[in-house]
């Protein structure tokens, strides 16, 4: 097993010292009432189909195909979160899915083409102290990416990271809101390890007229990897749980993001994405898959909705286009939904449609189709259907 590797040294002392204080004031009692403390959580049951796949060798003139697969798939997750005061907010989550993977919390629990199942294991993706005084606001521990986004394009929202972040959120006037979110952080390998370093930063601006709004946001993801200090054994364990050689190759991503949402009858959210990876990466490295992709560092994402899924019988239809070249994200932590192989965020185009209804407030139903395709390089391309039952508490 390779090193835990994370630059927090903050975190004991920030976890221990509202601790410390709590045990140490007189209203102890009372700040351990029933009333502090919040479990919330969600079940997802899922069925999911992969057919259409075509993987081509050109230079060897060669088509490969994959039978269909269906599969059966749940996703559970726990929270707690404790307040002991307006200020101060501890919280935890436990999530299931495999050890090895940071990225899918799902669970197989059926494959109807007799394909393994992979493994059922449970972790905490989410324990943390987080204080917040007016408009200013700090956590430190394993918590979500403190970056505003609009989908998963770029990072992943179960790619949870271990550190410390802030942030600052001042009004304008009454309709306007200016935040600042920094971040400084490791990035997970598994659900168990950490490797490399993350720092963030981002300006989001958002106006409000009437019933519409206006939200935009530019920022930074600049990772950096520490590969060079671990032994073999170590690297390979890296290389089986990061893809691509993303267990040594360095990113500095600039993301602008744009997004709009009107009241036209109906609620219709209209956003677009900007990705660029600054990183130079030279003709001399010594990794042939990195100057092969060297140039491949833009991507953009499109999309629109109509609906919205707020309350009972809440409806909703969306579109996404997206094009990300290979370079443009760093593949192990962005989205892992679009297509059967891995990685599948980086050097794809494609589509999503997507219809959701909510029958009752706690349960939403969300049916997705995805058309997926490789940009340069070996030539794959396969379709996805997916239907998620989603409940939440």
């Amino acid at each position: 097993m390779f090193k835990i590797i994370h630059r927090a040294p903050l975190l004991v002392a920030g976890l221990l010292s509202p601790i410390m204080l709590i045990t140490a004031t007189p209203t102890h009692a009372a700040m351990l009432s029933a009333d502090k403390f919040t479990i919330y959580g969600d079940f997802r049951l899922r069925f999911e189909s992969d057919w259409g796949y075509e993987e081509t060798q050109a230079h060897h003139n060669t088509v490969t195909t994959k039978e269909a697969r269906n599969r059966a798939r749940i996703r559970a997750r726990i929270g707690l979160t404790y307040k002991p005061t307006e200020n101060y907010e501890y919280g935890v989550r436990l999530r299931s899915g495999s050890d090895e993977s940071h990225l899918s919390p799902h669970i197989t629990i059926a494959d109807f083409d007799k394909n393994k199942t992979g493994s059922a294991d449970f972790n905490l993706d989410k324990w943390f102290f987080k204080s917040k005084f007016d408009g200013l606001w700090a956590w430190v521990g394993r918590n979500s990416l403190p970056f505003w986004k609009q989908n998963e394009m770029f990072w992943d929202d179960d790619a949870t990271v271990l550190g410390m972040a802030a942030g600052y959120n001042l009004d304008i006037g009454t309709n306007n809101t200016l935040s600042l979110n920094a971040g400084y952080v490791t990035p997970p390998a598994g659900m168990h390890d950490f490797t490399g370093t993350l720092s963030s930063g981002q300006v989001v601006f958002t106006t409000k007229f009437g019933e519409n709004q206006i939200t935009a946001a530019v920022g930074r993801l600049a990772l950096f990897s520490n590969a060079d200090t671990y032994n073999q054994a170590g690297v390979e364990e890296l290389q089986a749980l990061l893809w691509d050689g993303n267990e040594s190759r360095d990113y500095k991503i600039w993301i602008a993001s744009l997004q709009g949402k009107f009241k036209v009858g109906l609620p219709l959210t209209v956003g677009i994405d900007w990705m660029h990876n600054t990183q130079n990466y030279g003709i001399d490295d010594p990794d042939p898959f990195t100057i092969a992709n060297r140039d491949e560092t833009d991507g953009y994402v499109f999309s629109i909705q109509l609906g919205q899924l707020k309350e009972k019988n809440d409806w909703l239809l969306g579109y996404y286009y997206a094009h990300i070249e290979t370079f443009a994200v760093n593949s192990s932590y962005a989205q892992d939904d679009w297509a059967r192989w891995d990685p599948q965020s980086s050097n794809m185009e494609g589509h999503e449609f997507r219809a959701a209804y909510k029958p009752i407030n706690m349960l939403s139903i969300v049916a997705r189709f995805y058309m997926l395709e490789t940009i340069i390089g070996t030539e794959k391309q396969g379709n996805r259907f997916r239907v998620d039952f989603n409940y939440k508490f």
